[in-house]
């Protein structure tokens, strides 16, 4: 077999994966009573659509479902992982850019902020990925927001019956049929002159309410999880 067999055989797996991850994501908060605490303080931020989402790796799935369509643009990791993600997200209505702190970061935010620029869309950045430390912010999502105007909004959620994975992150993912709910964290405004100490003190910022609203979230769902 030539290589633009395989090339082609390899993106009609990608894409299968992709329509299948959607599918399956679809079907599953589908069967959920899905609720939202502290939507009110962000509603008018999110019907603007300038906003940068962020959250943590381990609670991507419900974010992923509530914001399909919106054409929002994702920094993703160039791992294996990451190109499951991306194809879901792409079938989300979503532009997935691929790089993270280990590979491509820095030109893969550059294109970030550039679409960004180029019409009124949302961004999302999960601080902790793709390899952790688990609920570590990193600067990116800050640099994001202060070269763009956009404010952050920190957003986390939980579910009443979940698998918890043992990987790095944690991973949860909620039965069918079982209570959901999002938590919302107040809107994060990084000032466009904010210098490097600046930079760290909002990170450290969004780090300890993502944390909080996380924390809130398994709580009234019945969890703590370590």
């Amino acid at each position: 077999m030539d290589l633009q067999n395989k090339n082609r055989l390899a993106e009609i797996k990608w894409n299968l994966i992709g329509g299948l991850g959607k599918f399956f994501i679809d079907i599953l908060f589908f069967t959920m009573r899905i609720e939202k605490n502290g939507y009110s303080s962000v509603r008018s931020v999110i019907s603007s659509r300038k906003f940068i989402l962020a959250f943590w790796h381990s609670r991507i799935l419900l974010i992923s479902y509530l914001y399909k369509g919106w054409n929002g643009v994702a920094i993703v990791s160039q791992s294996e992982d990451g190109e499951i993600i991306a194809r879901i997200l792409e079938k989300q209505g979503q532009e997935p850019i691929r790089g993270s702190t280990t590979r491509g970061g820095i030109r893969a935010l550059a294109k970030q902020i550039r679409r960004l620029e180029e019409s009124v869309r949302p961004g999302a950045v999960i601080p902790d990925g793709p390899q952790g430390p688990r609920f570590k912010a990193q600067p990116g999502v800050i640099v994001l927001a202060k070269k763009t105007g956009y404010p952050i909004v920190p957003v986390s959620y939980s579910a009443k019956k979940i698998k918890i994975f043992n990987s790095w992150d944690r991973f949860i993912l909620p039965y069918p049929f079982t209570r959901c709910l999002a938590v919302y964290g107040e809107p994060i405004y990084v000032p466009k002159d904010v210098d490097s100490d600046g930079v760290n003190m909002y990170r450290l910022r969004l780090e300890q309410d993502l944390c909080r609203i996380t924390f809130e979230a398994d709580q009234q769902c019945g969890h703590t999880i370590v």
